[in-house]
C-alpha cells in the first residue's frame, strides 16, 4: 500500500513498503490534482522494478529533474523565446498540472512528449511514453469590432498599457516580440525582433510610429502581467471573451477584409508559410463571401 505526502518544498513523495523496506519517490509535482493523475501508474512502476529486478529505485531520475535537464541541454536548437516559453509550460504543469484552456493544454502536452523522448533518447528514462491530445488546440476565431477597439484604444486607465495595446494591434505583432523590445531593435521603419519563429521584421506602420513616438522608455511587462491586466480592463470595459492574442487575429482579419494579400498579410505577421496563414483565417472569412448563384 502506497502513501503519499507532501514536503516542506510543496513537492509530493509516494512511499510504499517492500520486504520491510520503506522506498520513497518524488512525484515531481506541487499540484495535487497532478498526483492523482499519476499516483497508481508510478506505483506500479517501483514494484515492477524491485521485483523485476531492472533497476534500483535510487537510479530513477525524477521528472521534475528530467525537465530540468531538459531546459538546460545545449542539445536543442531553440531561439530564446522558445527557451522561455517551453519553461513556462513544463513548470507550470510541475506546479498546477494541466491548463485548462485547450490551445494551451495541447502546446503543452507536445513539450512534455518533446522532454520525455528527448529523456529515453539519452538514457535518463527507460520508457518512452507518449502523451495523447497534443493536436487538440482550440481553433480560436475571436476578432474585436470597430466598437470594442475604440473602447480598447480610448478607455483604458493606465496609458502606458494603452501604448503597448495600440502598438500590438497596429504591428500585429506577439506579446512577446514586443514586451522585451529594445531601442536598438528600431531601425528604418521596421522591428528587427526574433519571435515565435525565429528573427524576424516587424514592419512600424504610421500609426505605430505615433505610438512609439509618445513611449519612452519602452515596455517590460511579464506575460502573465499583461494577459492579466488585458481581461481585468476588458471585463470592465465589458468586452466579453477577451484574449490579448486576438489583437493580432484582428490586425490581420482587417488587412485581408481591406483587399490585401493573404501572401502579405502571411509575411506581416511572421507565419512560417502563406498555409499557416490560411488555416488561421478561412474560417473566419467564409462569413465575408458575397451572395452568389450557381
Amino acid at each position: 500500500m502506497a502513501s503519499v505526502y507532501r514536503k516542506k518544498s510543496g513537492i509530493y513523495y509516494i512511499s510504499v513498503m517492500f520486504q520491510n523496506n520503506r522506498i520513497t519517490k518524488s512525484l515531481g509535482t506541487r499540484s495535487y490534482k497532478t498526483v492523482r493523475q499519476i499516483v497508481s501508474k508510478v506505483e506500479q512502476e517501483i514494484f515492477s522494478e524491485l521485483i523485476d529486478g531492472r533497476k534500483p529505485i535510487r537510479e530513477l531520475l525524477t521528472f521534475s529533474n528530467l525537465v530540468k535537464r531538459y531546459l538546460e541541454s545545449n542539445d536543442h536548437d531553440w531561439s530564446l523565446n522558445t527557451r522561455t516559453r517551453y519553461r513556462y509550460l513544463l513548470n507550470n504543469y510541475i506546479n498546477s498540472g494541466f491548463p485548462k484552456n485547450p490551445s494551451t493544454k495541447a502546446m503543452t502536452i507536445r513539450v512534455l512528449n518533446g522532454c520525455n523522448n528527448w529523456g529515453f533518447k539519452n538514457g535518463l528514462t527507460d520508457k518512452k511514453e507518449k502523451l495523447n491530445g497534443g493536436s487538440n488546440w482550440e481553433n480560436r476565431s475571436r476578432v474585436y469590432n470597430e466598437l470594442e477597439l475604440n473602447l480598447l484604444f480610448n478607455e483604458l486607465r493606465d496609458q502606458d498599457f494603452n501604448s503597448f495595446v495600440k502598438f500590438a494591434y497596429f504591428t500585429g505583432a506577439r506579446s512577446g516580440e514586443i514586451r522585451r523590445l529594445k531601442p536598438e531593435n528600431i531601425a528604418d521603419g521596421y522591428l528587427d525582433i526574433t519571435g515565435k519563429t525565429g528573427r524576424r521584421m516587424v514592419k512600424i506602420t504610421t500609426q505605430a510610429a505615433n505610438v512609439l513616438s509618445n513611449q519612452d522608455p519602452l515596455w517590460s511587462y511579464s506575460r502573465d502581467f499583461v494577459s492579466h491586466k488585458f481581461k481585468k480592463e476588458c471585463r470592465r470595459l465589458g468586452i466579453k471573451n477577451a484574449r490579448f492574442h486576438d489583437l493580432r487575429r484582428t490586425f490581420g482579419y482587417n488587412l485581408i477584409k481591406q483587399g490585401m494579400s493573404i501572401y502579405k498579410v502571411s509575411k506581416l505577421l511572421g507565419h512560417s508559410s502563406v498555409r499557416t496563414t490560411e488555416q488561421h483565417y478561412a474560417p473566419l472569412m467564409t462569413t465575408e463571401i458575397e451572395d452568389f448563384v450557381l
